[in-house]
């Protein structure tokens, strides 16, 4: 049994959460950061890391598939006003698929993001990033905001737009989908170990419509421990380490006292 830390998981949405939260600590688990989508995400993600002090810590993010425009204020007002509560801006990020865009255009998208991420450099925080088919526009908005600390969650996108995630000094974050994902596997391979992080982004659904389909749970984060050490070519023990001491780094688990 390793010390390891699910890095991205949506507690709020997980039925009989004390249960999974039981079942996660009994298989090694010392932390996990709980990331918010929207208001109502946000007001659960807090409740929960009261409920779970020094286990569960809170990121306050509002997802691209939420953005409206009427709810936009609202939103960010409620993570301003309970930024010092969280260890993260998070979840956060663009999403160019149609099916997003239809909701909320590109920029309308980038400037939400804009000013989540003013927050996130107002307090110093490291951000979680959701990038999906907009690599470099988020890595290009991460970068002009003047941040110095980032995970780029799930990453599936271009190796030259991982390198400059990579050179920036910012983190990629390892899912259950290493198993099968050929994108996602290459971005694993190429980043450095001292780079990575894992998590389960739960309860998301994994191979779906294959063999082997789950609907993810924190505990699958040893999915993500497997599957990179499969890969890397690395021990259990190094990655599980690793990926440990980097999350605590990025989120300053063990410094500060999140309870709620």
């Amino acid at each position: 049994m390793y010390e390891i830390i699910d890095t991205h998981a949506h507690l709020e949405e997980i039925p009989d959460l004390e249960q999974v939260v039981a079942g996660a600590k009994a298989s090694g688990l010392t932390a996990i950061i709980a990331v918010g989508s929207d208001i109502i995400s946000n007001t659960r993600t807090l409740e929960i890391a009261g409920k779970y002090p020094d286990f569960v810590y809170p990121a306050l993010g509002y997802h691209p598939w939420n953005i409206k425009e009427s709810e936009i204020e609202t939103n960010l007002s409620f993570i301003r006003e309970n930024i010092d509560r969280a260890v993260a801006v998070g979840e956060v990020g663009l999403d160019y698929h149609k099916h997003v865009r239809a909701n909320a255009e590109k920029d309308l998208q980038k400037r939400v993001l804009g000013e989540l991420l003013k927050i996130a450099k107002e307090h110093a925080k490291p951000t979680c990033i959701h990038s999906r088919y907009a690599w470099r526009d988020a890595f290009d908005a991460i970068k002009g905001a003047g941040l110095a600390k980032a995970v780029f969650h799930w990453y599936t996108g271009t190796s030259s737009v991982l390198r400059d995630i990579l050179d920036s000094g910012y983190y990629i974050s390892v899912t259950p989908a290493i198993a099968y994902h050929e994108e996602h596997r290459r971005a694993v391979k190429e980043t450095p170990l001292s780079q990575l992080l894992l998590e389960t982004d739960s309860p998301v659904t994994y191979a779906r419509g294959r063999e082997g389909e789950f609907e993810a749970r924190p505990v699958d984060v040893l999915r993500s421990l497997r599957g990179s050490t499969v890969l890397k070519g690395i021990s259990e023990e190094r990655i599980a380490q690793a990926t440990t001491e980097n999350a605590k780094r990025l989120f300053g688990i063990g410094k500060i006292h999140y309870g709620i």
